[in-house]
């Protein structure tokens, strides 16, 4: 998978693998939250992007990634609560 949005390929961690297939959320969906998402950033490497989906009642869905040569999603989350 490719990043138009930051310009990088995305590299998914066994861990993010993990979390996908236990909240039943495919690799489209995930290309989806990273190209179209909110980004929330917590330094220049380090962000989250999050969704909201109408056909799921686990909202909000985020992955957590960091920025380096490749775009690298730690994990995958629901129930995503952003705070200000």
């Amino acid at each position: 998978m490719n990043s138009e949005r930051f310009g990088r390929t995305i590299q998914l961690t066994d861990h993010a693998k993990k979390r996908m297939s236990e909240r039943d959320i495919d690799g489209a969906r995930i290309l989806d939250i990273i190209e179209t998402g909110q980004a929330k950033y917590k330094d220049e490497r380090h962000l989250w992007l999050f969704k909201g989906y109408q056909d799921r009642s686990d909202n909000l869905l985020c992955v957590a990634v960091l920025l380096s040569s490749a775009l690298i999603v730690k994990t995958v989350m629901h129930h995503f609560t952003p705070w200000e």
